[in-house]
């Protein structure tokens, strides 16, 4: 038999992976759903036999139940949420806006694993999900708490926190159809399923027979929600929930999520689709991931959406095409059909980059939304990797020789002071408000190999005093060369041009080993050398150049996430310039990009001696 050609193996894969695709799903009968079922005889007309899980067989009430059908499918309700859905649920279909049942497609089956998981094994249930569009996620999630307060659980208290109040009243609005259209003889309450007022409060309703209260807030006014007794919290777009000076997403999930114990059936979801880095949301959902949160991170990627997928007029010649992209979705599980669609789209972007961050296949591309990105996604997430909790948190004291640990201080240190180290301190200055740019001392050890951050002091501090912080952080990294980046010393935004000058020529008089960049002076028609590294246009784009290669090559390592962040927020303007996307930062950044130029440029001194007489020590 003659071997298979590349073209008809590939033909071969792609029927496959279709013809898995299109595998039925009945959840009435059982037959698809998950967990673990027995097939067994039914007493519901038109419904013969089913699969349904194996503790609703185990359930001392069952046998009962085989000659009364609505108690049977009511038994059922309790142990199969696929048939609760399918069997007591409207929903509003997307394209026609027709009322259907809830039939659960694939994706939101996946979600559902997660959280039967943490119910069925009687741990609190807890996700963070990362949303994209057409799947249903924030539908799953209601409904699955709606499944918990209308079977499971009487007086157990719920709210839908959202960025603004409109999206939560959206999301309540799923649960006023699914109750008008809940089949009475379904329903387990005294009263007809209904929501009713709550003592005269307009974001409260109550679920009329079981004494559960649905609450609908915003992040904008999270006072209407602070203190009151929930089990069950959705908290949606939360990527989108405003930070300001008196409130922050962190805060206001801390004060909603402090009254949900952790109890079996009480469940935290926070969920979003991304809005960049360096936010509440991607936080969370990094610290998540990584096992260190006390949530479940699900990401449901584009290509498992039914809905993003196009006939192929000929798959043969699709697949015998396809680009460098195309190839890696190919790699990734996907079909002709999904890389036709695929394709169709890409046609449709002013910028095929957008499309990477509007569907993504991954996290990292769902959370880099910007066409206008300076650094390589994929190699600040490789850079990503070398990321750590510092060893320890505090403060160098003022004689530079000791630091002191304090849990609360602004300086986080990877490693240690060493003999016969070479240290550059980089030195971006920000402003002493606390809504202001941060200021940040870098330290980076050149010492061998590649250069690698080990400590960082980072907070909000008149520009004096960052001066003098400087240069301790300086002398206890054994004399380091000190980098100050010099822009804000040099003009009058802070105490006068001459008064800050006097800040740099005072720093100079107290430490020899200070960067210094050679300039012509126009009064005496000759070079001169001033304290400091000068950021102006043409030397920005120079720093950002070396940061872009040396985070391309992976030429340095780097300890804190926070940098990776606002690399990945870091944009190129219409007219040329860089800058942070409007409302994160870049201070970390800069003092990287400032250090790297430095060591790389061969400015560093030689290693001080062993016998140097000045040795840190810690307290």
């Amino acid at each position: 038999m003659a071997s298979l050609s590349e073209i008809e193996r590939l033909e071969l894969h792609d029927m496959l992976r279709r013809s898995l695709r299109d595998g039925s799903y009945e959840p009435l009968s059982g037959k698809g759903c998950m967990g673990e079922r027995v097939e067994v005889p039914t007493p519901v007309d038109g419904l013969p036999y089913a699969a349904v899980p194996k503790a609703m067989v185990e359930d001392v009430a069952y046998s009962d139940s085989l000659d009364k059908p609505d108690a049977w499918r009511r038994l059922r309700c309790h142990y199969d949420f696929e048939y609760w859905a399918a069997s007591c649920v409207v929903v509003k279909e997307k394209n026609t806006s027709a009322d259907i049942p809830f039939v659960l497609n694939a994706p939101q089956r996946r979600l559902l694993s997660v959280l039967e998981a943490d119910r069925t094994a009687g741990r609190p249930i807890r996700i963070i999900l990362l949303k994209a569009r057409q799947w249903g996620g924030s539908t799953l999630i209601q409904m699955y708490m709606a499944w918990i307060q209308c079977v499971h659980r009487t007086n157990w208290n719920s709210v839908i926190c959202a960025h603004i109040k409109d999206t939560a009243a959206t999301i309540r609005g799923m649960y006023t159809k699914m109750l008008e259209h809940y089949p009475s003889e379904m329903w387990e309450g005294e009263e007809a399923a209904c929501f009713k007022p709550f003592e005269g409060r307009t974001n409260v309703r109550r679920i009329a027979g079981r004494n559960c209260c649905v609450t609908i807030g915003s992040s904008e006014k999270p006072d209407n929600i602070r203190g009151a007794d929930f089990a069950l919290a959705h908290l949606s777009e939360t990527a989108f929930w405003a930070l300001t000076r008196t409130r922050s997403p962190k805060a206001v999930i801390q004060a909603v999520c402090g009254s949900v114990g952790l109890l079996p059936y009480t469940l935290v979801a926070v969920e979003s689709t991304a809005r960049g880095v360096g936010d509440y949301f991607h936080t969370e959902w990094l610290r998540s991931k990584s096992g260190l949160g006390d949530k479940h991170a699900v990401f449901v990627p584009w290509k498992e959406i039914a809905f993003y997928r196009m006939p192929c007029p000929d798959a043969r010649a699709l697949l015998s095409d396809m680009n460098v992209r195309e190839r890696w979705l190919w790699s990734h599980g996907c079909d002709s059909e999904q890389l036709h669609w695929y394709r169709c789209k890409v046609r449709e972007m002013p910028d095929s980059e957008l499309i990477h961050s509007e569907f993504p296949v991954d996290d990292v591309e769902a959370f880099s939304n910007s066409a206008c990105m300076v650094l390589s996604t994929m190699a600040v997430e490789a850079l990503r990797e070398g990321c750590s909790m510092p060893s320890v948190r505090g403060e160098v004291d003022s004689t530079a020789t000791r630091f002191i640990e304090d849990a609360k201080g602004c300086m986080k240190m990877w490693e240690p002071p060493r003999d016969r180290g070479r240290y550059v301190v980089a030195v971006d200055v920000g402003g002493r408000a606390a809504a202001s740019d941060w200021s940040v001392i870098a330290v980076l050890d050149a010492s061998d190999g590649l250069p690698r951050v080990v400590a960082q002091w980072r907070g909000h501090i008149d520009h004096d005093l960052l001066a003098d912080k400087s240069l301790a952080v300086a002398r206890f990294y054994r004399h380091a060369l000190l980098v100050i980046e010099s822009n804000t010393y040099e003009t009058a935004c802070y105490g006068g041009a001459d008064s800050n000058l006097f800040v740099l020529n005072r720093l100079a008089e107290k430490y020899d080993n200070l960067y210094r960049r050679e300039v012509f002076d126009s009064a005496t028609s000759s070079h001169t050398r001033r304290v400091g590294f000068h950021t102006n246009r043409k030397t920005k784009g120079m720093l950002v150049a070396g940061l872009i290669e040396a985070v391309r090559e992976g030429a340095y390592i780097e300890r804190d996430p926070e940098a990776c962040n606002e690399m990945l927020v870091y944009e190129m303007l219409p007219n040329g310039s860089y800058a942070a996307k409007p409302g994160f930062h870049d201070d970390i950044l800069m003092t990287r990009a400032i250090a790297l130029h430095v060591i790389n440029s061969g400015q560093l001194p030689t290693p001080l001696p062993d016998t140097f007489d000045q040795r840190p020590s810690w307290v």
